[in-house]
């Protein structure tokens, strides 16, 4: 089961974190992973990690903002099977907080770099007749977050955005997921504990895992055996749906 052998899978943000644990994940099922990464040392060291395990798996430095660029690296993978739209960044603040730059750039990464990705895949999926979309959503589309205005409107986008494209692709044959996870431990989390509380680390993460009503982050190899499932052929019958992944933080969390 959840075999994605010959299968070409695009997963944008591949050098770390979630994406990392995706890319090495689908890799190991078969697939043919190619990783769009701005962080281009880090997508090789993906790429190291599969090919090491005898998975296949190339790199490709990018700007998934950059409309242009992204046509490109997707005119040189050719054919697309499976698109993980993972690549984003974090901001803290509330509207008031939030200046115009700052605003423009969640948006240009977290929502333009999905459209990009999309609006470069579909047209080869169309002519495959299948295709597999999974956009990377978050629990802050669902839920009021607090100091995360920015990032919660990308990601409320990316909701609506998964929505439509599911309708629209129906008659052909493409599906179109997301997934919203809640707090999960990244390196980003590490380093931005360490950034803005280095007198009290352990207090911090301590603190930020108890959020969760399950009481603990979510790890990026269980938010990949979700993306597995989703990108396999035994989730045929599923598509223009939102699966949190959240330890409870939805539904529990009062």
């Amino acid at each position: 089961m959840f075999s994605l052998k010959g299968k070409s899978a695009v997963i944008t943000g591949g050098g770390s974190g979630i994406g990392n644990a995706m890319a090495v994940l689908f890799a190991k099922q078969g697939a043919i992973v190619h990783i769009i990464e701005l962080n281009a040392e880090a997508a090789e060291q993906t790429v190291k990690q599969i090919t090491n395990d005898n998975g296949t798996a190339f790199s490709y430095s990018c700007d998934v903002s950059d409309q242009q660029q992204v046509i490109d690296v997707f005119s040189k993978i050719g054919n697309v099977n499976i698109l993980v739209n993972n690549a984003g960044i974090a901001h803290i603040g509330k509207l008031e907080t939030t200046n115009s730059k700052d605003f423009e750039n969640i948006f240009n990464v977290n929502v333009k770099g999905a459209y990009n990705c999309m609006f470069a895949a579909i047209p080869t999926m169309k002519v495959n007749g299948s295709g597999v979309i999974l956009n990377m959503a978050s629990i802050a589309a669902l839920v009021g977050i607090p100091d995360r205005f920015a990032y919660s409107m990308s990601k409320g986008a990316i909701y609506a955005m998964t929505l439509s494209v599911a309708k629209d692709y129906l008659a052909d044959h493409i599906r179109c997921n997301s997934i919203s996870p809640a707090r999960v431990h990244t390196p980003f989390v590490d380093g931005f504990i360490k950034k803005n509380y280095p007198d009290n680390q352990e207090e911090i993460f301590e603190k930020l895992s108890k959020s969760q009503p399950i009481g603990r982050m979510a790890q990026p190899e269980e938010v990949a055996a979700l993306a597995l499932y989703l990108c396999s052929d035994e989730a045929s019958f599923v598509t223009g749906c939102d699966y949190p992944i959240d330890g409870g933080f939805v539904k529990l969390n009062n």
